[in-house]
């Protein structure tokens, strides 16, 4: 018998500092990724009182410099980009021809670059691994379309040359503090700069994925590895993948793949926050957008609280009225709320706050009700 070939996983710069701090490594998007150090529940509540760190080098990293550039990521996406001063981030989608949901990604404005030919424009992006290089093509077939258009803006692929690391928790900014030379204080929530990160110019932005304050760090592979040691040298928490699932979904955060994919809309995905109509000419999916902001939609992302101890899991059957209407995307036990909380698709008429309805687990229905996306606000 033939054996099948399988492809090897990928692994980070950090994969061996990963092993050093005692890692449980797990297969994740066709990564060799840490889902856990000392345990999911204490690496939770360490970003959630203190600090943690989480190496997020399998994220894809894009850079878009040249001419145009604004008016080619207007055209792909719902957000009006042009709001955006330098330093400034805005979350987004991408959208196919039907508004489906290609990925959601972070863009960056950068200040422009001058050089004897004039101006450029400078733009970062990041978007999921898994999605990587479905997104690269999406935007580059894109960029083609432009026609002469095409050879004022250069696309660098930066994925394989830097590190990505994102430290979280009340205490991210002082800890991190000391080993940067700028003030983290006067960057504000979802700000973006150039700073020197242990003497090295890097990318550091005031975003995260865990609803608690912090930054992500973009630099070399070199300064990476020394940043991650120094951050554990100092007491920071290693995190792994668990926790970062937990502590978004408290948060109320998607994750592509689960809570939103290509055949789910952002009106759909409680999304129409980053949709933009009034502001905007033509983008890839307005027409749809359009039609279900017109006649309303027919399924909505929501929320839901179990009223006990019962775990909601992703696909579990939501009910109502003995009848299945939806069903679970996300779902875990809350290490901060002590409440199973889950996120899920259900029609429209059964969206309301408070409404209650069921959950089947193990072919038996237990309770649940609506509530607010954001399961969990930090006090600051």
């Amino acid at each position: 018998m033939t054996a099948i070939p399988t492809t090897p996983l990928k692994q980070m710069p950090l994969y061996d500092l990963h092993l050093a701090a005692g890692a449980r490594i797990v297969e994740f998007g066709g990564w060799s990724m840490p889902v856990q150090y000392k345990g999911i529940v204490a690496e939770h509540q360490a970003v959630r009182s203190g600090v943690g760190i989480f190496d997020v080098s399998h994220m894809g990293k894009f850079t878009l410099i040249g001419e145009g550039v604004l008016k080619a990521l207007q055209q792909i996406v719902p957000s009006n980009l042009a709001r955006l001063q330098a330093g400034q981030a805005q979350y987004t989608v991408l959208l196919n021809p039907e508004a489906g949901i290609i990925d959601d990604v972070i863009f960056y404005r950068h200040a422009d670059i001058e050089n004897s030919a004039g101006k450029s424009e400078h733009w970062s992006v990041i978007v999921n691994a898994s999605t990587t290089t479905k997104d690269k093509t999406w935007i580059e077939n894109h960029l083609n379309h432009l026609g002469s258009d095409r050879a004022a803006i250069q696309f660098f692929d930066n994925s394989n040359e830097q590190i990505l690391l994102a430290i979280q928790g009340p205490q991210a900014l002082t800890t991190l503090q000391p080993l940067i030379a700028e003030d983290l204080s006067q960057l504000k929530r979802f700000g973006h700069r150039q700073a020197h990160v242990l003497g090295t110019p890097s990318f550091v932005a005031r975003t995260g994925y865990t609803g608690e304050d912090g930054c992500e760090i973009m630099t070399d592979i070199a300064t990476g590895r020394l940043l991650w040691q120094k951050l554990l040298d100092l007491g920071v928490v290693p995190c792994g993948l668990g926790c970062r699932d937990t502590l978004r979904l408290e948060a109320g955060m998607h994750l592509y793949g689960q809570d939103m994919n290509d055949s789910t809309t952002p009106l759909e995905a409680d999304l129409g926050w980053v949709v933009h109509l009034a502001e905007k000419g033509d983008f890839i999916g307005r027409s749809p957008l359009e039609q279900q902001k017109a006649s309303g939609i027919q399924r909505k992302l929501v929320a839901l609280e179990m009223e006990g101890r019962n775990i909601a899991r992703h696909d579990y059957p939501i009910c109502y009225d003995g009848e299945t209407v939806g069903i679970v995307t996300s779902g875990t036990m809350s290490p901060t709320l002590g409440k199973a909380i889950a996120l899920g698709y259900v029609p429209t008429a059964l969206a309301k706050l408070g409404q209650s309805l069921q959950v089947q687990i193990r072919n038996q229905a237990y309770p649940a009700r609506v509530v607010k996306r954001t399961f969990y606000k930090p006090a600051n």
